[in-house]
């Protein structure tokens, strides 16, 4: 059974190339355009991994990390950051928050396919 990968982006240009480069790849994908509708697609879907916006509408990408990460029922899930914000500060904060790892846009589709496999397999022991 193929992974369901939970998909965070308040562009939907971008969360449809996400979504494509994850289909391709062989992931089931659901989506989620701003940081509260996140959450609730988090703690209603149970993802096996989570694909996060840091700039989003509602929730911030570090708010929603933390809201799942420090709570016992959903802190197993990756999370996987992905965000046009480069700085160092920016990075330690997302990694601080809980986050698994911090990808900077734009990301190659190759890049993106090994960093999902990567934190899956960590996932599944």
């Amino acid at each position: 059974m193929a992974a369901r990968i939970l998909a965070v982006d308040d562009s939907p240009t971008i969360l449809e190339m996400i979504k494509a480069i994850l289909l391709q790849g062989g992931y089931d994908v659901i989506t989620a355009a701003d940081g509260q509708e996140a959450l609730e697609t988090a703690r209603a879907e149970m993802p096996d991994l989570i694909l996060l916006d840091v700039m989003l509408p509602k929730l911030d990408g570090y708010r929603v990390c933390r809201l799942l990460k420090f709570d016992q029922k959903y802190k197993g899930i990756p999370i996987i950051m992905l965000t046009a914000k480069t700085e160092e500060q920016a990075m330690a904060t997302g990694i601080r928050t809980g986050a698994n790892q911090y990808l900077t846009k734009p990301i190659e589709p190759d890049r993106l396919l090994s960093a999902v496999a990567e934190e899956l397999a960590k996932a599944q022991g």
